[in-house]
């Protein structure tokens, strides 16, 4: 759960590295050489060593070294930097940023500051508590813009913004980064997060001049391909039909290279259902045909439906579609296995939450296993991360959960069924929209349901903002697909 949100910021900030005149050292292997006499000594962990016992043992030893005040031990700069980020890849935040600041506070000069600063913002990014975040930023692309650091950290102004519901502003950070760094790492990105910002400004002519700008500047690459994507799902959000249209065709004519953000079905289905709106019927029916339906096609499973709503001899069609998809299911029926069914049922009860939903999610999650646990300190089944448990344990009955509570599944589901209810109620009758908050974040998923304006799942799922999380979505969809085939709602198997 939250696997992309907090590995890719994890992987962002390891990768910074002072880079002027004196390069910092990587940070040494944690240590307990502040342990009193007699303490046992511990093993040295490794630079990406971000396990549970890193995570004990980085508590341990500020434990032993605090003063009487409470102070965090004087440390080299290296030694704060690491036990830092053990912190924040385990979501550890307030920790976290304990020894950013005592490294800022103690070696004002070191070549580790940036590095720090962006830690603290990024700490409290992950909160998503962006006002507080964003001064860090700021200073870093203030004072550091010579530096890796400081490229991030005004890149992160503009994401900042976005998030603070400012996307005007932000829209003209990603511009002035461009014009700032026309070599910068995120160079690329910024042109497309422009885009999508002043859609989200309510400045569609300047997106499409954005879109136009991108596309000859980036032409015959991926970037170009992802602009002509961003205005396909530009003319959908606007009803501009025949746009659509034009724009679907012309990227159906197109070979698609790694890193476009769209698949030759999504492309297909906008332009479906464009035809479709456009009351052009019998092409609307010749395309949504020609997406074809497996137990694993999301889009393919969206053209039945739409299919069987066009009435007619499309009722017939689409009936044989699904009973293809559906004898597909049947034979790979133990693939999809419903345990804890006790534990689920009870906790799902009175909140509104499907428990094959709830299954779907689990099995992409964690397969089942117990004792899952992903490099952005996610736990259990479910997935789950402490931050979760703070906000949703004490509603799930499981306020005073611990990390090693998560990995017991009368604790594990509960709390993800709670949050999951709350998911629910944000975005109802939209389990597109569950799913992808439950990988991206909700606060990003109200930005793309807003976005998308269109009221079909299909259209919003499009607009879903990381590669990854869109992913999620369609296996999640594809489980959901067969658990409803497979039992009923309090899962006993159909025949």
């Amino acid at each position: 759960m939250l696997a992309l949100i907090a590995q890719t910021l994890l992987i962002s900030l390891i990768a910074l590295l002072p880079n002027g005149c004196t390069r910092a050292p990587a940070p040494p292997a944690l240590s307990n050489t502040n342990a009193p006499a007699g303490e046992p000594s511990f093993e040295p962990l490794t630079t990406d060593d971000q396990s549970d016992d890193a995570l004990a043992l980085a508590r341990r030893l500020d434990s032993q070294g605090r003063g009487v005040d409470g102070e965090l031990p004087q440390l080299p700069p290296a030694e704060h930097m690491r036990r830092a980020n053990v912190y924040l890849a385990n979501r550890a935040f307030a920790e976290a940023r304990a020894h950013y600041q005592a490294l800022v506070g103690r070696y004002p000069t070191d070549a580790y500051v940036p590095l720090a600063l962006f830690g603290m913002g990024r700490a409290f990014y992950q909160e998503r508590r962006y006002a507080e975040a964003l001064p860090f930023f700021e200073r870093l692309g203030r004072e550091f813009a010579g530096q890796k650091e400081g490229r991030e950290g005004f890149y992160y102004v503009a994401a900042t913004l976005l998030r603070l519901s400012r996307p005007g502003d932000a829209a003209a950070q990603y511009i002035e980064y461009t014009n700032r760094f026309p070599q910068g790492e995120r160079i690329e990105n910024a042109y497309l997060n422009a885009i999508d910002s002043y859609r989200e400004a309510g400045q569609p002519a300047e997106a499409i001049r954005w879109i136009n700008f991108t596309r000859d500047k980036y032409k015959g690459t991926a970037t170009d391909t992802n602009a002509l994507f961003a205005r396909l799902r530009l003319d959908v959000a606007g009803s501009d039909w025949s746009s659509a249209i034009r724009a679907a065709d012309e990227l159906r004519a197109l070979n698609f290279q790694p890193g476009v953000q769209t698949t030759k079905d999504e492309v297909a289905y906008l332009r479906a259902y464009s035809l479709d709106h456009a009351q052009q019927t019998a092409q609307a029916a010749n395309a949504y045909q020609a997406i074809n339906d497996r137990a694993n096609s999301y889009y393919g499973a969206l053209a039945t439906e739409r299919l069987r709503d066009l009435g007619s001899a499309n009722k017939r069609i689409a009936a044989t579609r699904a009973a293809g998809a559906r004898n597909e299911i049947v034979a790979a029926a133990n693939s999809y296995p419903a345990p804890f069914r006790d534990v689920l049922l009870k906790a799902v009860k009175g909140r509104g939450v499907d428990p094959r939903l709830v299954l779907a999610i689990m099995r992409q999650e964690s397969s089942f296993n117990a004792r899952a646990r992903s490099p952005a300190a996610a736990r259990g089944l479910l997935q789950l991360t402490m931050d979760i448990v703070a906000k949703y344990g004490a509603g799930a009955g499981q306020a005073s959960a611990t990390e090693d509570d998560l990995y017991r599944p009368e604790v594990n589901i509960p709390v993800g069924v709670e949050y999951l209810a709350d998911l629910t109620r944000m975005f109802p009758n939209l389990p597109e929209a569950v799913a992808a908050s439950y990988n991206g974040g909700e606060d990003n998923v109200a930005r793309w349901v807003k976005r998308a304006t269109q009221k079909d799942p299909g259209v919003f799922a499009a607009e879903v903002g990381y590669t990854e999380s869109k992913d999620y979505v369609f296996k999640v969809m594809a489980n959901y697909r067969a658990y409803k085939q497979l039992y009923t709602a309090d899962l006993r198997r159909q025949r």
